[in-house]
């Protein structure tokens, strides 16, 4: 005997399923909007059953990420360029150290302390005013004589032995768009004995470092003239009959592009590779 349900109880489940219906297939905004407004027992049921019912019943499969492309290698990973050469076309910023007054220690700075106080001893003199041998003087391709630095160095210390000279810079270095230059002081004996300014060319800001060393060597020469040191490489008679006895004028032609050009040398030298003597219009 089937069981009847009063007329009220009908209409309640069916509104009830017309309600679960419409829940259903309700947008995400509705649902999210309504699930504010139920009680926390309903948003409790009901999400657990959205959940259930929305379970995948397919295995996903595992996608590994795709793999970046290995970036190509920068500039800074390259070994030569892991040591960049300092910029130094702006200046070194070596400027001397300026003492207090109140030190005992000469400023060489600034100060002239013993210039012309006193005549070196005779036998340091006759050291720097001997005669330059003939074979230590050089001549460049356009004809200059000059004597290499080095030798300038040995007459000082012959004269005042090794450690009883030496060159104190007045000022910082000065770099400009192509030399090097900077202002020396020559320091005999614990007294000043000539201030000279050296300079020395350069070709490109990596041998900006060798043209102070060859600006420090410049100035050395300079100073030297004060002291007597190879002063014949002045005097014009001196350089005129050097050229005439020792020197030589000749044709130079490079190997490899056949340029010719006139050149000065020793008549005991030849010249070096990639340039060998020739005859003009030969």
């Amino acid at each position: 005997m089937a069981t009847s349900i009063p007329r009220a109880a009908r209409s309640a489940l069916s509104g009830a399923s017309s309600a679960n219906i419409s829940r259903a297939f309700r947008s995400p905004v509705s649902r999210a909007t309504s699930s504010q407004t139920l009680s926390p027992v309903s948003r409790s049921f009901s999400t657990s059953h959205r959940i259930a019912a929305a379970a995948p019943t397919y295995a996903r499969k595992n996608v590994e990420p795709a793999k970046a492309a290995p970036a190509p290698p920068t500039k800074q990973d390259s070994i030569d360029d892991q040591s960049p050469i300092k910029d130094m076309t702006n200046g070194l910023a070596d400027e001397p150290l300026i003492l207090d007054e109140g030190t005992r220690q000469v400023d060489w700075t600034r100060s002239y302390h013993g210039l012309s106080s006193q005549a070196f001893p005779k036998e340091a003199a006759d050291i720097l005013l001997a005669p330059i041998p003939l074979d230590d003087v050089e001549v460049k391709p356009d004809g200059i004589i000059y004597l290499p630095e080095i030798k300038y160095r040995r007459i000082l210390n012959k004269a005042f032995g090794p450690g009883g000279w030496g060159l104190a810079p007045r000022g910082e270095t000065i770099v400009t768009g192509k030399s090097v230059t900077r202002e020396y002081a020559l320091v005999a004996n614990g007294r000043l004995v000539s201030v000279a300014r050296g300079e020395q060319d350069y070709f490109s800001p990596e041998g900006i470092p060798t043209a102070t060393e060859g600006c420090k060597s410049n100035a050395l020469m300079r100073c030297c003239k004060d002291l007597g040191v190879a002063s014949e490489l002045w005097d014009p008679r001196f350089i005129r009959k050097f050229m005439k006895d020792k020197a030589k004028q000749v044709w130079a032609e490079h190997v490899l592009t056949k340029k010719k050009k006139q050149v000065w040398l020793r008549k005991d030298d030849e010249l070096k590779y990639p340039f060998k003597e020739s005859k003009y219009g030969a």
